[in-house]
């Protein structure tokens, strides 16, 4: 007797091709019988009759590693679709790390990642200290999805290097050291080296995170260390020192991918995320692969200026970082700040999360009344009533609220034809999320649901056999998790029950349920009947089931196939 039996369900079944109606069978969290009108017997059916049904949504870009350990169902993306997630993302992970560094660890991630730094000390389990250690204590606690983990090179960076990680180059021993401990977590399990040399990158006091300072040297060592295991993928957030070609250098030398972040369209350097895109084509074109991170939602985030998080990659801002208070305050009414800041929004550059749009900065909450009339208001609208220039706009109205107005910035990814195009890029992967980063400002953990909703059933800018494929299959193969990803008798029962009329991510909110009642921002699924990992329901309509199973699994044998 089966454990499960979907009924006259619509399947797409990860591969791209149309979709067809048919019975699915589930026995021992596997995928054991596809077919029409099955005669079988099974403990539970459900009529789906032309509902889709889906391998569950493959999430390569989250920032879980904190959150997990506290929060194994790591809300909300279950409940929207996902079934697997990769964490450990640009190198920002919490291990290895041993107990004097768990301080300045919690630090960076306040400042690079927008965390709570209150709530990752109530709320971290501390039961490790190698990465070895940290599987360990995943695989004891469990999780509600399957759980891919990076080995991350700024933690690397700080168990070796201590105090100097964010300060100076690795001498020969360090990077020495270094590998040693990135060959040991690949042969405990990693899914492969993350690291970042985004100048938005930017740990406590405004100090680039600790791989920022990696030259060249350590950056191939560790990379090739990695692909000394015959797997993994090296994924990076990449600056303006690290070019596709050198990228692809790295991918020839290792014999791995690499995987390219974050490839987002800026409007006013149009043509910069295509050249990315046309190199990395070229790279797989000489048998190097290499896959560039995309995402399909406008980036968006709110904002205060005590936490900058937009405009914190500028240089001009660097004189900011790391003050409060009075300090800051300060900082920001200076008109030689001001006219840094200005003067460097004027120039173009290769990549940044701001660019002087003003008209796409909104008021979203003031903490004065007085200033009430702002809200919902952009910068460029007030700047035009009053004559002013628009920094300074912001800026004061933040200095006169005690820096507690609350902004929301429409950051890049605003033109669909052209986001359209990155997403049908045969060298591109959808993701980007950042779910479990950024909670109190920003959440895209719904990015599949709206891949389908949006740009497949509404825009027609793929197929929704394509948009499933894009977060399942696809994902599945670059990162060689083993029988998922697709729905085909013997794989992983990983699955997404969802109405094709009406799929969809809804409007955020907020919700206060992290360590010590703080907030974070969540979205809701639209059109989602049930998600299952490995054959146990962890989600329907109605989000979370209310004792989630922890059904998921630490993922840590891949396949090699590059």
């Amino acid at each position: 007797m089966h454990d499960l039996l979907f009924r006259n369900a619509l399947v797409f079944d990860g591969t791209g091709s149309a979709p067809t109606i048919n019975d699915v069978a589930i026995a021992g969290g596997r995928i054991a019988e596809i077919g029409s009108d099955l005669r079988a017997a099974a403990r539970e059916v459900i009529a789906a009759d032309g509902l889709g049904l889906m391998p569950g949504i493959i999430d390569s870009h989250t920032h879980f590693d904190a959150q997990i350990t506290w929060d194994p169902c790591v809300r909300p993306s279950p409940a929207l679709g996902v079934t697997t997630a990769v964490i450990g993302n640009c190198g920002f992970t919490i291990a290895p790390c041993k107990p004097q560094h768990r301080d300045i660890t919690m630090r960076n991630l306040t400042q690079v990642e927008g965390m709570s730094l209150d709530v990752l000390r109530q709320g971290i389990a501390w039961q490790f200290e190698t990465f070895p250690e940290y599987l360990a204590q995943l695989r004891r606690q469990g999780s509600a999805v399957n759980i891919a983990a990076y080995i991350g090179h700024s933690s690397v960076r700080t168990y070796v290097m201590g105090d100097h990680a964010s300060t100076r180059s690795a001498t020969p021993v360090e990077v020495a050291q270094m590998q040693a401990i990135v060959r040991e977590a690949m042969q405990a399990g990693a899914v492969g080296f993350a690291s970042s040399t985004s100048p938005a990158h930017n740990g406590e006091g405004g100090r680039p995170m600790p791989s920022r300072l990696a030259d060249e040297v350590e950056m191939r060592a560790l990379v090739t260390a990695m692909g000394e295991c015959g797997h993994g993928v090296f994924m990076l957030t990449k600056g303006g020192d690290t070019p596709v070609p050198f990228l692809e250098s790295l991918a020839a030398e290792s014999g791995r991918p690499v995987m390219v972040a974050a490839l987002l369209h800026n409007s006013t350097n149009r043509d910069a995320v295509f050249n990315d895109l046309d190199a990395i084509s070229a790279a797989n074109t000489r048998g190097h692969a290499l896959i560039g991170q995309v995402s399909c939602c406008p980036l968006t985030m709110d904002f205060t200026l005590q936490s900058a998080y937009p405009v914190e990659g500028l240089k001009s801002w660097q004189p900011a970082l790391g003050l409060h208070g009075d300090a800051l305050v300060a900082m920001l009414a200076n008109p030689g700040f001001r006219d840094g800041v200005r003067a460097e929004l004027a120039t173009t550059t290769h990549f940044r999360l701001f660019n002087g749009e003003w008209d796409k900065v909104q008021v979203v909450e003031t903490a004065s009344a007085a200033h009430a009339h702002h809200e919902q208001q952009t910068i460029a609208e007030i700047a035009r009533r009053e004559n002013r220039d628009p920094l300074d706009v912001m800026l004061d109205l933040a200095i006169a609220e005690n820096l507690q107005t609350v902004f929301t910035a429409q950051l890049l990814n605003s033109d669909e034809e052209a986001v359209g195009r990155m997403l049908n890029h045969p060298h591109s992967i959808v993701s980007l999320s950042d779910a479990g980063a950024h909670l109190t400002f920003f959440n895209d953990a719904g990015f599949g649901l709206h891949l389908m909703g949006h740009w497949a059933r509404e825009l027609g800018a793929m197929s929704m056999s394509e948009a499933v494929r894009r977060l399942t299959s696809q994902p599945a193969q670059v990162f060689g998790m083993r029988e998922r990803g697709t729905i085909r008798e013997g794989y992983a029962a990983d699955l997404l029950l969802f109405d094709p009329q009406t799929v969809a991510r809804g409007p955020k909110h907020r919700v206060f349920d992290l360590p010590g009642g703080a907030p974070r921002l969540t979205t809701d699924a639209i059109g989602v009947r049930g998600v299952w990992v490995n054959g146990r329901q962890v989600a329907n309509a109605d989000g979370l089931l209310p004792s989630t199973p922890l059904a998921g699994e630490l993922l840590t044998r891949f396949s090699t196939a590059a």
